[in-house]
């Protein structure tokens, strides 16, 4: 985060009611914390969790895990395989306690196909992981040289001691993840490649069968990160915000691909009868220890062991990055919302908004005064009353959906603020500018809100700058440039050879 002693700092002409203020971007969770810029493969970058949006599937909530930030279309020649041993995992609660009622775990495994080409009469190991025999079209495709397979269990309680069943598909308990996204001349026509990898999902307990899919899209996330991080390098608009100028300028993440875990759980099969709030997050885990070998073949290069130690979490966009401390971020990362109560000074006392009040002094821009900051608990902690707060909450950092909230027909890029009660802090949709949102939110426009304000306990003279439409100038909405009309809803990757 930047300090208050800038070389640079926004020059802005701001009229309060009209104008945006340009603030800094900010990475859902693209390497938030020092521990976890050593793990990439097991980094998560954004969780979303939302109502299905295609026809026939609104009875379904869909869970998005994006893992592995910053992935170079054209980065092979191994590209970006999961981590065979870790454990990714997606938790639910159902009661408001703070603890997983309900687990989904993910783990991979990778196989060396070894194909091999006669050389003056050897046999000899090629370095790739196609093998050039022809057109990647299916699941373990012949022409491909590796294959990248994983399971899903679904553990009732407990993630450790829990009742755990395998989630199968037609049978079958293990699934392929498709190859990365090469090039058009290994694989001609991705989407319909990809769609091969979309499974029915038979998950036990849970009636009607869900979906699921593990792979390769496009980075959704929209954000201007080399500006920011060089202490804000970022000339703010002097006129009101156009969207389709800034989007083309700002998003640093235009040319990014992730990987994504996906999920479609029928409603039922989430909630737990009675309450209609879910809460969720993701994390993943690695083994305590690793020893490297001196001598590794294929794919032997360490070996693993010991008890989970989770190194990774994410539930409400920005968290870790903006809110949390550089010195707990490692420490939040292995933490569970049950034991938030230790992060809560950083809700009720945040530092970002006493550094924007710094940053734009000269605009009169202040910070909210209301503290403890309950508009904050409410929209990181708990849920707001009324809209995605449970009967019975624990104060526990994580996104939580009211599943009784129908999907809108017209979605609004600011949910809840743009009066789309279907869209963040409920849930998070994929074309939701949670940027925006939070930068809003952060600054008080909750006390602005009649009726909301009265809900998280504050008043509009405790945010003096709360009707200042802040925003990163970088632009997100659910219009098809960012989002596909099904399952599973993200875009198609970058090809790392896109010329035919």
């Amino acid at each position: 985060m930047p300090t208050p002693s800038l070389k640079k700092r926004c020059s802005i002409a701001l009229a309060l009611a009209s104008i945006a203020c340009s603030l800094p971007a900010l990475a859902s969770s693209h390497r938030e914390a020092p521990f976890i810029t050593r793990q990439p493969k097991v980094d998560a970058t954004d969780f979303y969790m939302f109502r299905s949006t295609e026809a026939g599937r609104t009875d379904y909530v869909t869970l998005i895990a994006n893992y592995m930030p910053l992935q170079d279309p054209y980065g092979g020649p191994n590209y970006f395989a999961m981590d065979p041993d870790a454990l990714y995992e997606i938790h639910v609660d159902n009661n408001g306690d703070g603890k997983e009622d309900i687990t989904f775990q993910f783990r991979f495994n990778y196989q060396n196909k070894d194909a091999q080409l006669n050389v003056g009469g050897k046999a000899v190991s090629i370095p790739l992981v196609i093998n050039g025999s022809g057109d990647i079209n299916s699941p373990n495709s012949s022409a491909a040289n590796v294959r990248e397979t994983y399971t899903v269990d679904i553990v009732r309680g407990d993630r450790r001691g829990g009742n755990r069943q395998a989630v199968t598909s037609g049978g079958n308990a293990s699934f392929d993840k498709p190859l990365d996204n090469i090039g058009n001349k290994s694989i001609s026509d991705y989407d319909s490649y990809a769609n091969r990898h979309v499974y029915t999902a038979n998950i036990p307990g849970c009636g009607a069968p869900g979906r699921v899919f593990v792979g390769q899209r496009k980075d959704p996330f929209v954000v201007n990160l080399g500006e920011t991080f060089d202490l804000i390098n970022i000339a703010a608009p002097a006129t009101a915000f156009d969207p389709n100028a800034e989007r083309l300028e700002k998003d640093s993440l235009a040319g990014k691909n992730v990987t994504s875990i996906a999920l479609e759980v029928p409603i039922a099969c989430l909630t737990n009868g009675a309450e209609p709030v879910i809460g969720a997050w993701t994390t993943a885990s690695l083994r305590q220890a690793r020893l490297l070998n001196p001598t590794p073949a294929n794919l032997s290069a360490s070996k693993e062991g010991g008890a989970w130690t989770q190194v990774s979490r994410l539930g409400m966009p920005l968290v870790n990055e903006v809110v949390i401390g550089l010195k707990d971020k490692d420490r939040f990362n292995h933490s569970k919302p049950s034991n938030d109560g230790q992060f809560a000074d950083y809700v009720t006392n945040p530092t970002l908004p006493a550094l924007v009040e710094t940053l734009f002094a000269g605009a009169g821009v202040k910070a909210p005064t209301n503290f403890p900051r309950t508009d904050l608990v409410a929209a990181f902690l708990t849920g707001v009353k009324t809209l995605n707060q449970p009967a019975n909450v624990v104060p526990s950092e994580m996104l939580r959906l009211n599943t009784a909230v129908a999907p809108s027909s017209s979605p609004n890029r600011l949910g809840v603020l743009g009066g789309d009660n279907a869209g963040f802090p409920n849930g998070r949709r994929i074309g939701d500018d949670v940027v925006d949102i939070a930068l809003r939110v952060v600054m008080g426009r909750l006390c602005t809100v009649n009726g909301v304000n009265t809900l998280v306990g504050c008043t509009p003279d405790k945010a003096p700058s709360g009707a200042i439409d802040f925003t990163d100038g970088a632009y997100l909405d659910h219009g098809s440039n960012f989002v596909n009309a099904a399952f599973p809803y993200l875009k198609t990757p970058l090809a790392g050879s896109p010329s035919n």
